[in-house]
């Protein structure tokens, strides 16, 4: 008889044989969770993205476009978690430290525990680490970075998979929690591998427009709390802060009833935001009008005028120039909107202005029926929590339907289009 001398299974030609891991495996009740636990980062709107905080042996991804603020942000983050008690270090591989200091000076942003250092080697990175031993660290950005052992220039998927990967398995080892700053591409996906965003725990997505003050943090992946938050943040010449209740920047305060105005309540991930949608109805025109949108999603924009045109009376938009547009550089796209947009186009094309106090929530068919949409008592709470008085939603979403009702307020369930015109005519003339 003969014994086979295998030990495990053959993987490209070679057998795998077993091997004393180093820690044994352990029930999951007897295993702490202690290490795992967030440390506020100071920066309330980021912490709340984040779950709570930052790991200790954490590693974050923040995308942004250039210009955008992600530098800044982390900086008063590496300052907030410096004066916690402990050291942070900011590596720079775009800028010099004293670039990076006159930022800091400018921003309030200065601690003796936090450490500044201009690298591009991966080497001298790790020495950094050595020396100043961190409980945070600040890579701006991870493309910029190189190692001598590893083909491909810097920023090129061999190199930011190395440099990725190393500072991943240092961070875990050290617990040391790690934000990495990543470059975009001009479709606004992050630069580099996809397996970057598979290495790292935790993907923000750092956006705004550089015309508006607004900023957001968008998280895409968390493995330490929900993927689907939005943290508000507002830009100035001293620096980023947190905007706690950012509705106001998305409404316009008119001291009487304006046409071409609706407010809605938009949902950026978890959070509700009453915005306000406007809209000029312009002159009529030979041939094609223009159809102008800031804010919105134009394909919708123009079935809902299409609607309006069939299913209104008194209506005439085929020949006229429109344009729609949110307040407040607040991007809105979501079908939920459609109900205001149709009121704000109507509103200014029959000279109607729409009670201040209304908000209308629900996506628009094509039939002109106003169909449900999510987090509808989610979106009234707030609503209601900023005074408004009246609200229109789909059939199905108000209170006796769901059981949930907004203080204060008149919620009225609309079937159609045509209906809801109606109720705003009516809530405007109260």
């Amino acid at each position: 008889m003969v014994e086979s001398t295998l030990t495990g299974p053959v993987v490209s030609g070679r057998v795998v044989s077993s091997r004393m891991p180093a820690e044994p495996a352990r029930p999951i009740a007897t295993i702490s969770a202690a290490p795992a636990k967030a440390r506020p980062t100071g920066v309330a709107e980021l912490d709340r993205v984040l779950g709570g905080g930052l790991v200790p042996g954490a590693v974050v991804l923040l995308a942004g476009e250039p210009g955008v603020g992600k530098s800044t942000l982390l900086l008063d983050v590496a300052q907030q978690w410096a004066a916690g008690g402990s050291p942070s270090l900011v590596v720079s591989g775009e800028e010099s430290v004293s670039q990076v200091r006159l930022r800091a000076e400018r921003m309030g942003t200065l601690h003796d525990q936090l450490y500044l250092a201009a690298e591009s080697d991966l080497g001298a990175v790790l020495g950094h680490l050595d020396a100043v031993k961190p409980g945070l660290l600040v890579l701006d950005s991870v493309q910029t970075i190189s190692t001598p052992g590893t083909e491909g220039v810097p920023g090129g998927v061999t190199q930011v998979r190395a440099v990725t990967a190393a500072l991943v398995a240092i961070a875990k080892e050290r617990n040391i929690a790690t934000v990495l700053v990543g470059h975009v591409t001009k479709d606004g996906q992050v630069a580099g591998p996809r397996v970057l965003e598979h290495l790292v725990d935790v993907v923000l997505h750092f956006e705004g427009d550089k015309h508006s003050s607004l900023r957001m943090v968008r998280g895409v992946k968390n493995r330490f709390g929900a993927a689907d938050e939005v943290g508000c943040f507002e830009m100035h010449e001293g620096g980023i802060t947190s905007l706690a209740d950012p509705s106001g920047l998305f409404l316009t305060r008119y001291a009487e009833p304006v046409p071409g105005t609706c407010v809605t309540v938009a949902m950026e991930g978890r959070r509700a935001l009453v915005t306000e949608v406007q809209a000029l109805i312009g002159a009529t025109v030979a041939g094609s009008p223009r159809r102008t949108v800031s804010g919105l999603d134009s394909a919708r924009l123009a079935m809902v005028l299409a609607v309006l045109q069939r299913r209104t009376e008194r209506l005439t938009l085929h020949d006229r120039e429109v344009f729609a547009a949110t307040v407040g550089g607040i991007r809105v796209v979501e079908p939920a909107a459609d109900l205001a947009v149709a009121l704000a186009v109507a509103s200014g094309g029959l000279n109607l202005a729409i009670a201040p106090h209304l908000v209308a929530i629900g996506e628009v068919g094509l039939t002109g029926e106003v169909r449900r949409v999510g987090a509808v008592p989610r979106r009234l709470a707030e609503a209601a929590r900023l005074g408004f008085r009246f609200a229109l939603v789909p059939p199905g979403c108000g209170p006796e339907s769901t059981g949930v009702k907004a203080d204060n307020m008149q919620v009225t369930e609309v079937t159609d289009v045509r209906a809801a015109l109606q109720w705003a005519a009516k809530f405007s003339a109260e």
